[in-house]
C-alpha cells in the first residue's frame, strides 16, 4: 500500500518537473539555514543554534518559505525559475497546518497575477485536474455569499458584523477581522466550487504583492474548498520590501513576537529593481491530497 502511495506521489512530482522543463523554467535549491527569521507577523520561524562545540555560536532559522533567496537569484538575472523544497514553521497545528511541509514555489517573469492563474491551470490539467475554472474577487464572493460590501466596510462595521455572528471581535486591525468573516462565511461555499482562484485582496492583506487602488494584486487557489496556493504580483523596489519589513515587524512587537533583523543579504541584491514578475506557493501535501487522494 504505502509503496503504490510513494508511486503516486513519485509520478506527480515527475509531471510537475516535466511542465516546467517543456517551458524552460529552471529548477533551483537555495540555503534552508537563513541568518534572519521572517517578518510576516502571521508565520513564525525555528531557530536552532549551530556551531557551539568549536566556538563560534551563532542562532539561525529554518527558512519558512524560499522566496526571498530565489528572489535574489531573480535580482540576478536567473529568469524564471522554480523549486520544490521542505519549508518549516513554528506554532502550526490542525488538520491542514504543519510544522514542516513541501513547497512548490515558481516566479514568471512579465506575467500578471491573470497570466499566471492561466499558466497554473495549464500545471494542473497536466496533473489530471480537469474541473472547470473558477475565477472570482475578493469583492465578488463577499457580496455573493456575505452581502458584505468589503473593500468599503471599515474595521468597526465588521465587528458589528462579527459580533452578530457571535465571532470574536478582540482585533486591532481590519484584515484580521476579514480574514475571520472570510473563514466563517466564504470559505465553506468553496467547496462547490472544485477550482477556484479568488484574486484581488483588500490592501491590507497585501504583505509583499502590488496595490492597485483598493486592492492588493494577489490570489489564492482552493480545489474543493481547500486553500493550496498563494501568488502575488510581485513588489520590485528596496524601498517597498523594506517598508513592509518595518510595518510587519512593528506589528510583531504588539503580539510581543521574535523581531525579525532586516534582511540586509537581501535588500543588497536590489540595487536595481526585480524585473516585473508574478510568483506562487503551491502546498504540495495539500496539492496530493486533493488528486487521488494521496495522503502521506
Amino acid at each position: 500500500m504505502i509503496r503504490n502511495i510513494l508511486f503516486k506521489k513519485q509520478i506527480i512530482i515527475q509531471k510537475i518537473r516535466q511542465f516546467f522543463r517543456e517551458q524552460e523554467v529552471l529548477e533551483v535549491q537555495t540555503p534552508i539555514l537563513q541568518n534572519t527569521s521572517t517578518s510576516d507577523v502571521y508565520i513564525d520561524s525555528i531557530s536552532l543554534t549551530i556551531n557551539a562545540d568549536i566556538g563560534i555560536q551563532s542562532t539561525q532559522y529554518l527558512h519558512t518559505s524560499p522566496e526571498l533567496e530565489m528572489k535574489k537569484l531573480l535580482a540576478q538575472g536567473s529568469g524564471d525559475i522554480y523549486q520544490i523544497c521542505q519549508v518549516f514553521r513554528n506554532n502550526e497545528y490542525g488538520e491542514q497546518n504543519f510544522n514542516e511541509f513541501t513547497l512548490l514555489e515558481y516566479y514568471r517573469l512579465g506575467f500578471d497575477i491573470h497570466q499566471l492563474m492561466a499558466d497554473m491551470v495549464n500545471l494542473l490539467r497536466m496533473l489530471g485536474i480537469q474541473d472547470k475554472v473558477y475565477q472570482l474577487s475578493y469583492a465578488q464572493v463577499f457580496s455573493q455569499y456575505a452581502n458584505i460590501d468589503i473593500l468599503n466596510t471599515d474595521i468597526v462595521s465588521l465587528k458589528i458584523i462579527a459580533s452578530k455572528l457571535g465571532l470574536s471581535t478582540d482585533f486591532i486591525w481590519i484584515e484580521d477581522l476579514q480574514m475571520l468573516l472570510f473563514v466563517h462565511l466564504v470559505e465553506p461555499k468553496l467547496k462547490n466550487l472544485p477550482l477556484c482562484f479568488i484574486y484581488d485582496y483588500p490592501k491590507s492583506q497585501s504583505t509583499l504583492a502590488k496595490v492597485r487602488n483598493k486592492v492588493a494584486k494577489r490570489f489564492e487557489l482552493y480545489l474543493n474548498g481547500v486553500e493550496v496556493a498563494n501568488g502575488y504580483d510581485e513588489l520590485q523596489t528596496k524601498d517597498e520590501y523594506q517598508q513592509v519589513f518595518i510595518c510587519e515587524n512593528n506589528k510583531r512587537k504588539q503580539f510581543s513576537k521574535l523581531i525579525s533583523q532586516i534582511d540586509v543579504s537581501f535588500l543588497s541584491k536590489l540595487s536595481k529593481p526585480l524585473p516585473q514578475c508574478t510568483g506562487v506557493a503551491i502546498g504540495i501535501n495539500r496539492l496530493l491530497t486533493q488528486i487521488n487522494e494521496i495522503k502521506i
